[in-house]
């Protein structure tokens, strides 16, 4: 039995959880970002708040933008966000950000990167630190868009800050994924090639006014042809020079196309289910490191097991064989 000082503490902040959850539901913007923050910094109340709105979810349309550093994808969302307003649509944007030393805050803060959008109630933006690793932020870049969706958002943008393998793990919560790029990369493109071609849905050649445009549009439409990933789908390169506003009407096509093939095809529903799938399957992973972690590793006795194997007194092997074995039984 809980003490009744603590049961009242356990009552209130249920109660609070659920405040929040309502209030989010009926589209207070305070209530989505007390539920954001609470998944971002994994408070107590993070798991309750999840639980409660997935129901709501599954409604938005996701779109991940990705690119190198300096391609402008940060420019390029914000006019994506208000091309879509023009259409009627409400916007969500995750901004995936490098971290602040000093702070462990993001550095490009959405009040300094997005400040005329925060004034439109259609949109809601929210910047997420790295805090020096990507490791694990693409689960609550995933929780922050279902919360989003939960809202009532219309379309929901994930901006990540560069094209490495965690940048791609949180673009893969998206239904359509643009990968951005820029004229005079010079040997980038082929790191791009390694890493984002086969996820890219569409692609956006931005500063298109630079020279060289031409050229890299060429490549990637060499790159796209010895891809075999894209079945069906046909990747369209569209140029934009966001700063100016010019293709950004293209751009939002495109996703629109994009969107009504994997509804017709039935890749929307393939895609959502996958990505279920490999959600769960990341939870359970992080689930069971966490108690490895803590009830075996943090241990007395692994340490002692340890210095054994290190003297050569037992091996590896039959110890993994061991904890696993208990740890499953």
């Amino acid at each position: 039995m809980f003490h009744p000082a603590l049961k009242n503490t356990l009552t209130r902040q249920g109660g609070v959880t659920m405040e929040i959850v309502d209030k989010l539901l009926n589209h207070s913007r305070l209530a989505l970002s007390k539920a954001i923050t609470a998944v971002e910094n994994e408070y107590d109340d993070a798991v309750k708040i999840m639980t409660e709105i997935y129901p709501h979810t599954g409604n938005a349309y996701v779109i991940g933008i990705t690119g190198p550093p300096g391609a402008g994808k940060s420019t390029l969302t914000d006019k994506l966000a208000k091309e879509y307003r023009k259409r009627g649509k409400t916007v969500g944007i995750v901004a995936i950000d490098p971290t602040s030393p000093y702070s462990g805050g993001a550095i490009l803060g959405d009040r300094i990167r997005m400040m005329d959008l925060m004034a439109d109630e259609g949109i809601f933006v929210r910047s997420m630190a790295t805090r020096g690793s990507l490791g694990g932020l693409s689960q609550k870049a995933g929780d922050a868009v279902k919360l989003m969706d939960a809202f009532g958002m219309d379309v929901v943008i994930v901006e990540t800050v560069g094209v490495g393998q965690s940048e791609v793990d949180i673009v893969k919560t998206a239904d359509t994924t643009m990968v951005v790029v820029i004229p005079g990369m010079g040997d980038d493109i082929q790191a791009i090639k390694a890493g984002v071609l086969e996820i890219g849905d569409l692609f956006t050649i931005n500063k298109a006014d630079r020279e060289g445009t031409d050229k890299l549009n060429i490549e990637i439409e060499m790159m796209l042809e010895l891809n075999p990933e894209h079945v069906g789908w046909r990747p369209p390169i569209n140029r934009t020079v966001a700063s100016k506003g010019e293709g950004i009407e293209a751009v939002v096509d495109s996703i629109e196309a994009h969107k009504a093939y994997l509804i017709d095809s039935g890749r929307l529903a393939e895609i959502r289910k996958a990505r279920i799938k490999n959600e769960v399957t990341a939870m359970l992973n992080d689930r069971v490191n966490r108690y490895i972690d803590k009830e075996v590793v943090s241990t007395d006795e692994f340490d002692a097991l340890v210095v054994q194997m290190q003297n050569r007194e037992i091996e590896p092997y039959s110890v993994v064989d061991d904890i696993v074995g208990k740890v499953l039984k």
